[in-house]
């Protein structure tokens, strides 16, 4: 027997006797001092088992939440779960050189792609050299390249992320395959796009 295990042992013991000595001094009949025993007995092994099982019972209690009122991403462990919106898309919050923007992610685009709100505010400029064309819903339109320093989604951090900047983006900005391609894995599960660092 270890010395926890004899510890424990020795405690037991020691709360029984303490239950034990109390029904006694009272004089309380033998059957009814059985009963209360017993409730005492009860009342120990059900705390005991909470204690034991606190964290599977966290972690039942948040599932449960989470159907009720699912959040946008949870983060199990260094996998990342997106919860898909209303619109029937995939949003994510995503940190750009410690700036957070909002972002699509879209398996359909190459690159990614920032609007020139976005880049002005996450201080992206524009890198020089020849503009990409991309080919989009509304036609071929041309993109500046540059370079985020510091791409952050939940808990996935890449730095030196490739990204184009353009007029015609809007608002929109998206997260593409460059970054996709960057994790060890991704999927589709019901309405979760599970990310894989």
């Amino acid at each position: 027997m270890s010395d926890g295990q004899g510890i424990s042992l020795v405690w037991a013991v020691v709360m029984l006797v303490i239950v034990v000595s109390a029904l006694a001094s009272r004089r309380i009949p033998l059957g009814q001092a059985a009963k209360m025993a017993v409730g005492w007995i009860a009342i120990f092994a059900i705390g005991l088992t909470i204690y034991a099982f606190r964290n599977d019972i966290k972690a039942f209690g948040q599932r449960i939440w989470y159907e009720i009122d699912p959040p946008e991403t949870v983060a199990d462990g260094e996998t990342l779960r997106i919860r898909k919106s209303a619109d029937g898309h995939f949003w994510v919050n995503v940190r750009i050189n410690g700036n957070e923007e909002r972002f699509l992610v879209d398996s359909g685009a190459t690159v990614t792609a920032l609007s020139v709100g976005a880049a002005t505010r996450s201080g992206v400029e524009p890198g020089g050299g020849f503009p990409m064309i991309l080919n989009t819903a509304n036609g071929a339109i041309s993109a500046d390249r540059a370079t985020a320093e510091t791409l952050i989604v939940g808990t996935i951090r890449r730095d030196d992320m490739p990204v184009v900047i353009a007029e015609e983006f809007g608002g929109t900005n998206v997260l593409g395959m460059n970054f996709l391609s960057s994790l060890s894995g991704w999927s589709v599960e019901g309405d979760w796009l599970i990310l894989e660092p």
